[in-house]
Protein backbone atom coordinates (compact mmCIF):
# COMPACT_ATOMS: atom_id res chain seq x y z
CA UNK A 1 0.00 0.00 0.00
CA UNK A 2 1.23 3.28 -0.99
CA UNK A 3 0.48 6.47 1.73
CA UNK A 4 -0.86 9.13 0.83
CA UNK A 5 1.58 12.14 0.29
CA UNK A 6 -0.57 14.31 1.87
CA UNK A 7 -0.49 11.98 5.13
CA UNK A 8 3.49 11.99 5.01
CA UNK A 9 3.93 15.41 4.42
CA UNK A 10 1.46 16.36 7.43
CA UNK A 11 3.33 13.18 9.88
CA UNK A 12 6.52 15.28 8.81
CA UNK A 13 5.38 18.66 9.10
CA UNK A 14 3.67 17.72 12.58
CA UNK A 15 6.73 15.17 14.58
CA UNK A 16 7.88 17.00 17.36
CA UNK A 17 11.30 16.22 16.71
CA UNK A 18 13.08 18.25 13.84
CA UNK A 19 13.39 16.42 10.67
CA UNK A 20 15.83 17.22 8.27
CA UNK A 21 16.33 15.01 4.48
CA UNK A 22 19.33 16.29 2.27
CA UNK A 23 20.17 15.22 -1.15
CA UNK A 24 23.43 13.44 -1.87
CA UNK A 25 25.66 16.66 -1.91
CA UNK A 26 24.27 17.72 1.11
CA UNK A 27 21.67 20.27 0.04
CA UNK A 28 18.86 21.02 2.52
CA UNK A 29 15.74 19.64 0.69
CA UNK A 30 13.32 19.02 3.53
CA UNK A 31 12.65 21.16 6.60
CA UNK A 32 9.87 20.65 9.24
CA UNK A 33 8.44 23.08 11.38
CA UNK A 34 10.35 21.64 14.36
CA UNK A 35 13.75 22.25 12.34
CA UNK A 36 12.61 25.74 12.28
CA UNK A 37 12.27 25.96 16.04
CA UNK A 38 15.40 24.23 16.75
CA UNK A 39 17.83 25.77 14.54
CA UNK A 40 15.73 29.22 13.82
CA UNK A 41 15.71 29.26 10.49
CA UNK A 42 12.32 29.24 8.55
CA UNK A 43 12.24 26.74 6.31
CA UNK A 44 12.67 29.14 2.88
CA UNK A 45 16.10 30.08 4.29
CA UNK A 46 16.92 26.43 4.71
CA UNK A 47 15.96 24.75 1.88
CA UNK A 48 18.43 24.82 -0.98
CA UNK A 49 21.48 25.75 1.61
CA UNK A 50 24.36 23.42 2.56
CA UNK A 51 23.80 21.40 5.55
CA UNK A 52 26.74 23.82 6.96
CA UNK A 53 23.99 25.92 7.53
CA UNK A 54 23.10 24.33 11.01
CA UNK A 55 27.17 22.28 11.12
CA UNK A 56 29.62 24.99 13.44
CA UNK A 57 32.99 25.52 11.17
CA UNK A 58 35.36 23.57 13.57
CA UNK A 59 32.70 19.90 12.83
CA UNK A 60 32.84 20.47 9.54
CA UNK A 61 35.59 18.19 7.86
CA UNK A 62 34.62 15.66 10.10
CA UNK A 63 31.06 15.70 9.23
CA UNK A 64 31.72 15.85 5.79
CA UNK A 65 33.59 12.84 5.89
CA UNK A 66 31.65 10.65 7.67
CA UNK A 67 28.38 12.58 5.03
CA UNK A 68 30.28 11.05 2.04
CA UNK A 69 31.17 8.06 3.63
CA UNK A 70 27.70 6.82 4.76
CA UNK A 71 26.06 7.73 1.35
CA UNK A 72 28.84 5.72 -0.70
CA UNK A 73 28.60 2.93 1.75
CA UNK A 74 24.79 3.05 2.15
CA UNK A 75 24.42 2.88 6.02
CA UNK A 76 25.50 5.21 9.11
CA UNK A 77 28.37 4.30 11.38
CA UNK A 78 25.95 4.98 14.18
CA UNK A 79 23.22 2.70 12.68
CA UNK A 80 20.53 5.21 13.58
CA UNK A 81 21.84 5.82 17.31
CA UNK A 82 21.15 9.11 18.79
CA UNK A 83 24.56 11.10 18.78
CA UNK A 84 25.52 14.05 20.83
CA UNK A 85 26.69 16.93 19.23
CA UNK A 86 26.55 20.84 19.05
CA UNK A 87 24.78 22.81 15.90
CA UNK A 88 24.50 26.20 15.21
CA UNK A 89 21.46 28.29 15.55
CA UNK A 90 20.34 31.12 12.89
CA UNK A 91 21.41 33.54 16.14
CA UNK A 92 24.93 32.08 15.45
CA UNK A 93 25.31 30.81 18.79
CA UNK A 94 25.97 27.15 19.14
CA UNK A 95 23.25 24.87 20.68
CA UNK A 96 23.61 20.86 22.45
CA UNK A 97 21.38 18.76 20.12
CA UNK A 98 20.41 14.99 19.91
CA UNK A 99 20.44 13.75 16.58
CA UNK A 100 20.02 10.51 14.62
CA UNK A 101 20.83 9.85 11.08
CA UNK A 102 19.99 7.38 8.21
CA UNK A 103 21.13 6.87 4.86
CA UNK A 104 17.65 7.06 2.49
CA UNK A 105 17.42 5.02 -0.77
CA UNK A 106 14.66 5.31 -3.41
CA UNK A 107 13.97 3.62 -6.48
CA UNK A 108 16.30 0.22 -7.01
CA UNK A 109 17.89 0.89 -3.35
CA UNK A 110 19.91 3.49 -4.78
CA UNK A 111 20.97 6.05 -2.45
CA UNK A 112 18.91 9.35 -2.77
CA UNK A 113 20.38 11.30 0.36
CA UNK A 114 20.15 11.49 4.02
CA UNK A 115 17.72 12.41 7.22
CA UNK A 116 18.32 13.47 10.28
CA UNK A 117 15.90 13.82 13.62
CA UNK A 118 17.23 15.92 16.21
CA UNK A 119 15.86 17.66 19.26
CA UNK A 120 16.95 19.93 21.71
CA UNK A 121 19.77 18.70 24.17
CA UNK A 122 21.48 19.38 27.72
CA UNK A 123 25.06 19.48 27.58
CA UNK A 124 27.36 17.17 29.29
CA UNK A 125 27.76 16.54 32.41
CA UNK A 126 31.41 17.25 33.22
Amino acid sequence: MNPDPSLCSAILEQSADAIIYADREGIIRRWNLAAERLFGFAAGQAVGQSLDLIIPERLRAPHWAGYHRAIAAGQTRHAGKPTLTKALHSSGETRYVEMSFAVVTGAAAAVVGSVAIARAAKPPAR
